[in-house]
């Protein structure tokens, strides 16, 4: 294990907040933050701009063709990488009616609560011969989101004539009796804000086709999953990463600790594993440990940046309130051309600003504070996609695809960096046992200039691939 890498500046602690010049000049850190916040909108999720791909499985609990009524159990999965609000999605089912009567629909149970769900029934403006109308099924806001990987457990529906006839499924389009246990039911259509994202209506209509996944981009690249077994899985070091236990800052100087790094199963993450990065305290600095892992090789410069990483805007366990700072960032040795590129989220603020909030910092000096920093007071609780675009004097930061920031000028980094996440306390404000936790899904370099929806093309590629490594770049 590294004892501590050279590179890493101990500046970067309490006298080197994103705080300073920029943001004191004017008005105080809140009225300007605010500011800020009126000129830029809430941050938003990749899945605003194209609908990410669900399923809808289903099976029936009825089985026979003639029925006292229509028990459809839907599940829906989130088979993209972007979390889905569930507000956003419509569920049909189709059906024929047996005759001029209303039909009644009801929720025996669902896991996000039957006082989320919404329903309806409507007619087919143009029925096909197994489907003259349906049952629509939508989501309150309360129903929450849906993570990558993750499904809405039982839907427990009925429907039913009201006149208590018996129905008959057996024409029924969306009906399938032998679907027992859940099934991928391409006759149950979803929609995400209105378009048309999974199954066949009976009209033939269905999502466009998706091309097949795309190898990554050719030309220097590091990409990796973090698929390994703990800090001391000597993969690590092969793959060019040093986990920290040396002194130093930033934060509570001397408590960087190898067993702060781990790397779980997380059904949340693409390919369902994560690096995690844990800082505890009970409020002493003997009671502290905080997490940090780098590239030991000092060799990105000019190109695209990019990870998937999960803030969390209060501790796992223990009291709330701490300045704690989750990173992901680059950085190089405080010389005469240092350079450093910072995502800091700071849920509960620090140095006397406040949170939560995302700071994107491009660093010229940290000997005399000269930098050029942006932030917006907004929670980030969740997975997002951040981005650095470093090309033709200009750095852009990207959060899930939207453009939150750029610098140009004497601002622009000067000598080669290495990669960096860390956690850790700004300082401790109270006593007590608490765990904070930031998690790291996936890290991607390329040395060219990519979009946001290229780098996603590209990490889809790897997964697609089965590679959870790789590392072109040249070291030096």
């Amino acid at each position: 294990m590294s004892l501590g890498n050279p590179l890493r500046s101990s500046l970067r602690g309490s006298l080197r907040s994103p705080l300073g010049r920029g943001l004191t000049a004017g008005g105080s850190a809140l009225t300007l933050a605010l500011a800020a916040a009126a000129a830029y909108p809430a941050v938003r999720a990749a899945h605003a701009d194209a609908a990410p791909p669900i399923t809808v499985r289903y099976k029936t609990g009825q089985t026979s063709g003639s029925a006292g009524e229509i028990e459809p159990w839907l599940e829906i999965v989130n088979t993209s990488t972007a979390p889905i609000p569930l507000s956003a999605i419509k569920v049909r089912y189709y059906f024929t009616a047996d005759a001029p009567v209303p039909y009644t629909f009801a929720c025996a149970w669902a896991r996000p609560g039957c006082a989320n769900l919404s329903a309806s029934v409507a007619a087919i403006s143009n029925p096909a011969s197994t489907a003259d109308h349906y049952l629509q099924i939508g989501f309150a806001a309360g129903a929450g989101t849906l993570a990558p990987g993750a499904d809405t457990g039982d839907l427990q529906l009925r429907l039913y004539r009201s006149d208590w006839q018996n129905v008959d499924q057996s024409n029924d389009y969306s009906f399938n009796g032998a679907d027992t246990a859940y099934t991928a039911n391409d006759h149950v259509t979803a929609y995400d804000d209105g378009a048309l994202v999974w199954g066949t209506d009976p009209t033939g209509a269905s999502p466009p086709t998706s091309p097949p996944p795309t190898s990554p981009p050719s030309g220097q690249a590091l990409f990796d999953d973090f698929s390994y077994a703990g800090p001391s899985d000597s993969g690590l070091a092969a793959h060019g990463w040093s986990v920290r236990t040396g002194g130093g800052g930033p934060g509570i100087a001397g408590t960087w600790s190898a067993n702060a790094i781990s790397f779980p199963a997380d059904s949340t993450a693409q390919g369902g594993k994560v690096m995690q990065l844990q800082a505890t305290t009970d409020g002493t600095m003997a009671g502290t440990t905080q997490a940090e892992i780098d590239t030991s090789q000092r060799k990105f410069f000019e190109g695209t940046y990019a990870a998937r990483v999960y803030f969390n805007d209060a501790p796992t366990t223990g009291q709330d309130g701490d300045h704690v700072n989750q990173t992901f960032y680059t950085i190089t040795p405080d010389d005469s051309l240092y350079s450093e590129l910072d995502n800091e989220y700071l849920p509960n603020g620090g140095w006397g600003a406040p949170g939560p909030t995302l700071y994107t910092t491009t660093w010229y000096s940290a000997d005399a504070m000269d930098r050029q920093t942006h932030n917006v007071i907004n929670s980030l609780q969740g997975w997002h996609t951040l981005q650095m675009t470093v090309n033709a004097g200009t750095v852009t930061y990207y959060v899930d695809g939207q453009p939150y920031f750029s610098t140009t000028g004497k601002y622009y980094p000067r000598e080669k960096m290495t990669i960096d996440f860390n956690e850790w306390f700004i300082d401790l404000p109270f006593t007590g046992a608490r765990t904070w936790n930031e998690k790291v899904n996936w890290v991607y370099f390329n040395a060219g200039t990519l979009t946001p929806g290229q780098v996603t093309t590209a990490v889809n590629g790897y997964y697609a691939n089965g590679t959870h490594f790789t590392d072109t770049v040249p070291n030096g």
